[in-house]
């Protein structure tokens, strides 16, 4: 369980990201608006990465990002026979 070792979830048009630290600039180049994110100490959702741990990503995109930071009760597994606990 990944979840508990991060603080934020990021999520953007193509990718899933868990990460401790983000920030994210409005951009415009043209007349379009775009923007230009930054997290370090990041784990990836991508099914074709052969490493999901990253230490630093850089995301620029014209589409959606969504960014929450996690409450520390979030980032509790139930306890359930399921999970192991």
């Amino acid at each position: 369980d990944v979840v508990g070792l991060f603080s934020h979830v990021v999520e953007t048009e193509r990718r899933f990201y868990l990460c401790n630290s983000v920030d994210v600039k409005v951009r415009s180049d043209g007349g379009e608006v775009y923007f230009d994110v930054s997290m370090s100490d990041a784990w990836v959702w991508d099914v074709y990465r052969p490493a999901r741990f990253v230490k630093n990503v850089r995301v620029v995109t014209f589409k959606d990002v969504n960014i929450e930071e996690l409450a520390k009760s979030d980032l509790e597994v139930p306890e359930d026979e399921q999970f192991g606990r």
